[in-house]
């Protein structure tokens, strides 16, 4: 065609360059030349036949045949083989030591991409794309496979960023994505490659059958991660947070923590714990902190979260932790603290925990400026092929959902590992995202060291029997490279085994084992709360000229800002209930306790679900700008010493989220961290982390942590789902000091118990069940005085009654008190009093005594819930509370379902039980 005449005079580089750049991003192509490629239409033309790789017309039928020039044809062809290898060259590796891969197809032959061999010898431009000048087609192949079908296969085309996807080409044409060590930097390599081989063998020796989750056949993890830690060194990271399961962690705290040896073995030898007051955890789920100095000089601090077995729990904790770090300490620059999660493969691709800590990598309340994650791919979990696994191709495949680069290493080439590691933590600092490292080596014993393996896969265990570990790989290498001389491995290997021996003659000498918890530094000057100091009054007063001054802040919107009028109404509504009625709703008093403690220093986190303005339209923390939707904080302007009020609306997830902020809690007792479900029975979600950390994990790792759950709770009849926090799971949990548990009835007392949280010497996880329709309930309310001058309440007596004329005595709690008021109100009845029990745990067990005893007549003691008898707080009652006994029980029966949800059969129900509490002769 003449219209494409130029092309035979036209520079072949630049067609293959343009092309090169339609190929990876058609928009960023002049639109007469993208229009040109799609409708170059490869299959029809008389150069080849279609392939794969060939970019179709979008509409095909608008476009003639184009007559290219052979030259440019080839050039085109070219470039579309360029972009095969960086496409899928991550198919074609030689990455798995034990394994035969899996055939793909198509193959990136030369012939799928319409060449042939007679082209090997011919010269193309395209070669400029990789930077080798013009070249044979021969020589660009070469360079393409040394680049992506080597130790290290790569997968970033999916990324949508030109500048990430340009500097990851351009370095892995740096030596042909091969590194280049020196002499030094290779013994360092084999060095840890002997401690992390030496290790295992040592404790395999001394502690025949013992579980400990070995690191054999992934021992370059070790000199990767310690490269990484030296480089980030130089490259400013002052704190790295680590989050680990079982499977290599004790070679990780021993040989990259600096964790002594003796501690280790006294662990294994089951000594008890010099503490008393403490139950501990398996050798392999604990945490330690530690201060590196670098080889260059310089300290870097080194934290390794606790773990449960659930394995990926630990994957948002960390998250947590770095940010709260971040937040603390390094707000000017946040990348200096580094997160470093390590997963297993069958676990990073079957916990959803994993997907819901990704989503959070660039969400403003969740971001720590990009993790490193390193899974350790054993290619089996505990005995399930990895094809019985997952359905993805590879088990990192959810890297994609944020676009991160993905590096798959073979875990027996050592220097790749380090040279991926390295490329790992350059483009995390450069570009503050995620990237992956899939590991891939083998388990050489099972899935802990009592496990015949053989069982399930005996042919894949024949072959890792006979497989060379890591370290004489290398090795074999450094010798042949006149790196080292014969006999020393077996020189360094002797000289760690005798540190070993010595560690372990000091620790038989012990009777006890210490666990020293993560991040002391952070805690200095808190001590652990016993029950009877949780008992204890805690001063929350505040000055009440000091709590004008707040009021006046968080009541008066900017003048040079124009708010819909509803905001304008609400906040003026605000100022109203407070200046001039004194009487203060739950919002109120729930953002002047955050008011209070923010003007006091403290910084204040809150995240969940919609918290900005609150599932119920109560909170209205954020206020947005009618036309810009700019953010106001009106929290952040209290003063100019105050705190940081960080309030985010999450993403919609429980666990990963309760996970995150668990995190930020535990690494800054001086902040209160909150996190609010939509609605309470929403937490369930989360129930791994319930049960793991929040519940246990000062008895587990002497993790002390002040994070606050508020859980909506309340019958209103919004069903099974919208009723009940399942208090009754919390409260199973409780035991001697391990959390509070709370149920508030007036703002008042929402408001200290809030601030008892932080003025407290020790920190508890606290939960809280929050109201919905006592929000805007018109006896929900409280005074000025009452905030400034009051305290928490853990029972609330029945002021409007006369003890003498009481003849029933009823302890109840939360929204279900003002239902009951409201019945008795009806009734007029003066003989029943309502006693509200304000803390669950721990149980004010002598305060409930003194209130029963001062009602000397009554001869009716009830316990009323509007829960199923089932759920709720009567059976926690029966476990703590000796005269729960003598109780009358008013509630729902026993039912499945927190909640029916009928409206009709709801209000009968309901109705049927506050009956039962004024007419004993009322069946429940």
């Amino acid at each position: 065609m003449d219209q494409f005449s130029f092309l035979n005079a036209a520079n072949t580089a630049y067609f293959a360059e343009l092309y090169d750049q339609y190929l990876q991003f058609p928009d960023s192509v002049e639109p007469s030349w993208r229009a040109f490629f799609q409708g170059f239409d490869f299959g029809k033309s008389s150069h080849g036949e279609e392939t794969e790789s060939t970019p179709q017309p979008n509409n095909t039928s608008s476009h003639q045949a184009v007559d290219i020039p052979e030259n440019v044809f080839k050039e085109f062809r070219v470039v579309q083989l360029i972009d095969g290898y960086r496409s899928r060259g991550h198919l074609f590796t030689k990455t798995n030591p034990v394994r035969e891969r899996r055939k793909y197809e198509p193959t990136l032959a030369i012939e799928n991409f319409g060449l042939s061999k007679e082209d090997l010898e011919t010269k193309f431009s395209a070669g400029e794309i990789l930077k080798l000048g013009k070249a044979t087609l021969k020589e660009i192949i070469n360079h393409l496979d040394r680049i992506y079908c080597h130790s290290i296969g790569i997968e970033y085309m999916y990324l949508k960023s030109p500048e990430e996807i340009k500097w990851i080409q351009e370095r892995l044409n740096i030596n042909e994505n091969h590194p280049r060590f020196s002499k030094d930097e290779k013994i360092q390599i084999l060095k840890k490659l002997n401690e992390a081989v030496s290790f295992e063998t040592f404790l395999h020796t001394k502690y025949v059958g013992q579980k400990r989750f070995s690191l054999e056949g992934g021992e370059s993890f070790i000199s990767g991660i310690d490269a990484l830690i030296e480089s980030a060194a130089e490259k400013g990271v002052k704190e790295f947070v680590m989050g680990m399961a079982h499977r290599g962690r004790l070679s990780t705290l021993a040989n990259i923590f600096g964790k002594n040896p003796k501690d280790i073995f006294g662990e294994f030898d089951g000594k008890d714990y010099e503490q008393k007051v403490f139950d501990g955890d398996v050798k392999y789920h604990l945490g330690w902190t530690s201060c590196r100095r670098t080889d260059s000089g310089k300290g870097i601090l080194l934290n390794i979260a606790p773990n449960p077995s659930h394995l990926e729990t630990v994957a948002p904790v960390v998250q947590g932790i770095a940010r709260s770090k971040q937040d603390r300490h390094y707000l000017d620059n946040p990348k200096s603290v580094l997160p470093i999660i390590v997963h297993g493969d069958a676990a990073i691709a079957g916990q959803g925990v994993v997907y819901e800590t990704v989503q959070m990598a660039q969400l403003d309340g969740y971001k720590t400026q990009g993790s490193i994650h390193v899974v350790i791919n054993n290619q089996i979990g505990f005995t399930t092929n990895y094809l019985d696994a997952r359905s993805s191709t590879y088990c990192t495949d959810v890297a994609k959902v944020t676009l991160s680069p993905v590096l798959h290493v073979n875990a027996d080439d050592a220097e790749a590992v380090v040279h991926a590691m390295l490329f790992a933590l350059d483009y995390r600092m450069k570009f503050g995202k995620d990237v992956f490292i899939d590991l891939l080596g083998y388990r050489k014993y099972g899935h802990n060291e009592g496990d015949e393996p053989r069982f399930t896969q005996p042919k894949l265990y024949k072959a890792i029997a006979k497989h060379s570990n890591p370290r004489d790989i290398y090795a074999e290498e450094l010798i042949e490279q006149g790196v080292i001389e014969e006999g020393y491995v077996k020189e360094i290997e002797k000289e760690y085994k005798d540190r070993l021996e010595r560690d372990l003659e000091i620790s038989r000498k012990e009777e006890t084992t210490i666990i020293t918890p993560i991040m002391q530094e952070e805690w200095e000057g808190y001590s652990y709360g016993t029950e009877a100091d949780m008992m204890e009054t805690v001063d929350t007063t505040y000055d009440q000229d000091k709590l004008d001054a707040i009021a006046k802040k968080i009541t008066t919107l900017p003048g040079d800002k124009k708010f819909l009028r509803k905001v304008t109404k609400l906040i003026n509504a605000r100022s109203e209930m407070y200046f001039e009625k004194d009487s203060l709703d739950w919002a109120m008093g729930e953002l002047l306790a955050y008011g209070t403690l923010l003007e006091e220093g403290h910084d204040v986190r809150m995240t969940g679900q919609d918290v900005e303005r609150g599932t119920f339209s109560h909170r209205h923390a954020v206020l947005k700008v009618e036309e810009s939707e700019e953010e106001v904080n009106l929290h952040n302007h209290i003063s100019e010493e105050q705190g940081h009020f960080y309030i985010y609306n999450s993403l919609l997830s429980e666990y990963g989220v309760v996970g995150f902020d668990y995190g930020y809690a535990m690494a800054d007792p001086n902040v209160l961290s909150i996190w609010e479900a939509q609605f309470g029975d929403f937490s369930n979600g989360a129930q791994i982390m319930i049960d793991q950390y929040i519940s246990a994990a000062e008895d587990k790792w002497k993790l002390q942590n002040g994070l606050v759950m508020l859980l909506p709770h309340g019958y209103e009849g919004q069903g099974a789902e919208h009723s009940s926090a399942r208090m009754e799971r919390y409260l199973q949990l409780c035991a001697k000091d391990n959390m509070y548990v709370a149920n508030c009835t007036t703002p008042a007392n929402f408001y200290h118990l809030l601030r008892r949280q932080i003025k407290m010497a020790f920190r508890k996880p606290l939960i809280v069940f929050t109201p919905k329709s006592l929000l805007r309930h018109a006896k929900v309310t409280s005074t000025k005085e009452e905030l400034a001058t009051g305290s928490f309440q853990t029972l609330i007596d029945d002021k409007e009654m006369s003890p003498e004329k009481v003849k029933t005595l009823v302890f109840c709690m939360g929204k279900f008190y003002y239902d009951l008021l409201a019945r008795r109100e009806e009734l007029e009845r003066d003989d029943i009093a309502l006693v509200r029990l304000e803390q669950l745990f721990p149980l004010p067990s002598a305060r409930i005594k003194e209130i029963i005893n001062k009602y000397e007549n009554a001869d009716d003691l009830v316990w009323a819930q509007e829960e199923p008898r089932n759920m709720g707080a009567w059976s926690h009652l029966l476990l703590h509370l000796d005269d729960a006994r003598k109780f009358r029980v008013c509630s729902r029966k026993f039912y499945g379902a927190p909640a029916a949800g009928s409206s009709a059969r709801f209000k009968r129900r309901h109705a049927r039980v506050i009956e039962s509490v004024f007419d004993k002769t009322v069946n429940d």
